[in-house]
């Protein structure tokens, strides 16, 4: 099992080093205090579960009309869609024109006929990891739940065989290893938002912390 204090307290260093707010860089795509990388790094809880195509899952549930549950080859039948998108980590980082192929969330989430009551979400990863989103949020038409990434289908240190992108919040909002779609009536904080990350993640006001 990861060291938890060690593993947060490094995650956290990470994302505070340097001045704060941060220098505004001179490309106007990447945000404020982040730098431009091209190696698409691999950041997690330190646990990569043994999830494959033949075992992956994935599950919508809470307040819906239908719960759904996919497998891979009922997720591959799906309308596939490619999108092109700027990826931005909290700790510092930023990856551009990260090509993304999956399916909409959106689309997922209107198979399943959301009540009025459904406002937000919890994103479960295999992992353990949850991660939190408005409902409206998600349902943004650059929000993907994808298989692969830069051509290649994505590998176990990203996310694989499925995760979400969320490019308008920083990358912790997006779940590696996606199990799990949860819609519920009000706000419940993941992970790294009861840790003290902020709520929002969005990267372009540096919302990188709750007090930020």
């Amino acid at each position: 099992m990861p060291d938890w204090k060690k593993l947060i307290e490094g995650k956290i260093a990470l994302a505070t080093r340097g001045a704060k707010p941060g220098k505004v860089n001179a490309n106007e795509r990447i945000p404020a205090g982040q730098t431009e990388v091209k190696n698409f790094p691999t950041l997690d809880l330190g646990i990569r579960p043994d999830v494959t195509i033949e075992n992956w899952r994935l599950q919508i549930y809470g307040l819906v009309g239908k719960e759904l549950t996919i497998d891979w080859a009922q997720f591959q039948a799906m309308n596939q869609i490619t999108d092109v998108s700027d990826f931005h980590c909290v700790t510092r980082w930023s990856q551009l024109d990260m090509n993304w192929q999956g399916v909409l969330a959106r689309d997922l989430i209107a198979m399943t006929e959301p009540l009025p009551t459904a406002k937000y979400v919890t994103l479960h990863g295999y992992d353990g990891y949850t991660t939190n989103l408005p409902l409206d949020a998600l349902l943004d038409d650059d929000v993907i739940i994808a298989h692969s990434v830069l051509g290649a289908p994505l590998t176990q240190a990203h996310g694989g065989p499925v995760r979400i992108v969320v490019p308008k919040r920083y990358a912790w909002k997006g779940a590696k290893w996606l199990k799990a779609i949860e819609l519920h009536a009000f706000d419940r904080p993941g992970f790294w938002e009861v840790r003290g990350y902020h709520n929002d993640a969005d990267p372009w006001k540096e919302e990188r912390f709750s007090d930020d």
